[in-house]
């Protein structure tokens, strides 16, 4: 490594604190991606379980 990585910011400088992007954060935390996971799917099943209840014509 060279030198001008290691180097410690001077006093005069201020250190740039870089902004973590909100995708990584959410990628990053492996129990929400466990929890969106299995409620999506859950929430899409119902729906489409809804959908398909209404459509089933009226006995007459």
């Amino acid at each position: 490594m060279s030198d001008i990585e290691n180097r410690e910011p001077d006093e005069g400088q201020e250190e740039e604190i870089e902004r973590i992007p909100a995708m990584q954060h959410l990628l990053d935390n492996p129990f929400l991606l466990l929890f969106i996971g299995i409620a999506m799917p859950t929430v899409f099943y119902i729906v489409w379980g809804i959908m398909e209840i209404i459509s089933i014509p009226m006995a007459q």
